[in-house]
């Protein structure tokens, strides 16, 4: 019998490899969609249900903690029955990491981010633009190619945290619950925990549950990639010194090591749709990244490449 953290880092390694192999096949989205829209359907259902403007700023806000604890126990709830009926064996291991599969991202977001790198190193802006337009928030229309290839890389940094590293610690130390409860928070940050006058007070316990989950996995993403660099100790001291200036208590830490393992700067002024944004620079006085950048970080990611040499 295998004890609970080989069990569970063994159902999080099957995973990781089915994931890496095959992605999320577009056959299987078409007819059954996938976890995460699953996740997305309830989340939206509440919120056309509960966040209702005739309700005072408190009971708003209670409506959206209500929400974060009906879909994280929901989720959760699922993932332990699921640990009731697998076998604690090699078998549950295998049928643990297949139900595990869906919800870790390094294929999906290896190829959005090849989808940025290869218009971008074509000159191709056009292109590039309406690419990272799927990944980023902010207004693609402004950008030039070292704004694109800047916010593609922060994309890249921030969601190896969310998409990869987080899932693969909650998966590994809780098992299936620890994972499904953490992709339905992420869901919901993602959903309704932005700065909108509609989700400024329903979003705000997502959007504080989520940098609590994410605290560990998103400085542990910080030291990999850092490890990883071409000069870690320059990263270690970049991320040391500038991650804490992000206006995110999370996604600076990855943000951060990337921009000092690469030798270039990250965050800084950008627009969104809501309107700029006047953030620091990450490694300011670096260079601004290049199509090459993106590309060694993406590999990194993409685990086509291992060590140091991944950003060579």
């Amino acid at each position: 019998m295998l004890d609970s953290f080989a069990f569970h880092a063994g159902q999080m390694v099957v995973a990781l490899l089915l994931d890496a192999l095959l992605g999320w096949p577009a056959l299987v989205f078409a007819r059954i969609g996938h976890p995460v829209s699953w996740i997305g359907h309830v989340v939206s259902g509440l919120d056309r249900n509960w966040n209702r403007d005739v309700l005072s700023p408190v009971l708003r806000r209670l409506a959206g903690v209500g929400v974060v604890l009906v879909v994280t126990g929901l989720a959760g709830g699922v993932g332990l029955g699921l640990c009731f009926l697998l076998p604690h064996n090699g078998l549950g291991v295998l049928i643990g990491g297949g139900l595990a599969w869906p919800l870790l991202a390094v294929r999906s977001l290896y190829a959005h981010v090849l989808a940025v790198v290869q218009p971008l190193s074509a000159g191709d802006m056009p292109g590039a633009r309406k690419a990272v337009s799927m990944i980023v928030g902010r207004d693609p229309n402004v950008l030039d190619s070292a704004g694109i290839a800047r916010a593609a890389a922060e994309s890249l940094a921030e969601n190896t945290s969310d998409g990869v590293v987080a899932p693969l610690f909650w998966g590994m130390l809780l098992g299936l619950p620890g994972l499904y409860a953490y992709k339905a928070i992420n869901t919901m940050d993602s959903m309704i925990a932005n700065r909108t006058p509609r989700y400024r007070l329903f979003g705000w316990a997502a959007a504080r549950v989520d940098d609590v989950v994410n605290i560990v996995p998103a400085r542990l993403s910080g030291v990999l990639y850092a490890l990883a660099s071409a000069a870690p100790l320059r990263a270690f001291r970049v991320m040391l010194r500038d991650a804490r200036r992000h206006r995110s208590p999370n996604a600076g830490w990855p943000e951060a090591a990337m921009a000092g393992g690469l030798g270039i700067r990250l965050s800084g002024p950008r627009l969104y749709a809501e309107g700029p944004s006047r953030d620091p620079w990450l490694n300011d006085g670096a260079p601004d990244p290049t199509p090459t950048d993106l590309a060694a970080g993406w590999f990194f990611t993409g685990g086509l490449c291992c060590w140091r040499r991944c950003f060579c």
